[in-house]
């Protein structure tokens, strides 16, 4: 499952250089899915739809840090452990129960934005 972070978060920004995917950003920055990714152009996403990956996306929150869940691969393929959670000094960096994904859909994640 993807990690969200959740509403005890401090802003304390730790969290943001620690993810491989550049999934996370501070509230109110707009993402996109060229972002710390190989993603470049118009690209097919894994649900079907298409996107461009330079296109900036609405922020998920304006008041704190937060995820993007379609870009979030808990660390698999880079790390043991999700390094958001290991970092956050206030463990508000939690599994997201409505996102639970397998070990093979994340990895599937990693190849698609990483290029592998």
């Amino acid at each position: 499952m993807a990690i969200i972070i959740t509403d005890e978060c401090i802003n304390c920004g730790a969290c943001e250089p620690e993810c491989p995917n550049t999934a996370i950003y501070e509230g109110g920055v707009e993402w996109s899915w060229g972002g710390g990714t190989e993603l470049k152009g118009d690209v097919q996403l894994l649900d079907g739809s298409t996107a461009s990956a330079d296109e900036s996306q609405t922020p998920v929150s304006d008041e704190f840090y937060y995820i993007v869940t379609t870009k979030c691969t808990e660390c698999n393929g880079f790390h043991e452990e999700p390094q958001c959670a290991a970092v956050c000094p206030v463990d508000c960096c939690i599994p997201d129960p409505d996102h639970e994904e397998t070990e093979e859909v994340l990895l599937g994640k990693k190849a698609f934005m990483h290029g592998e």
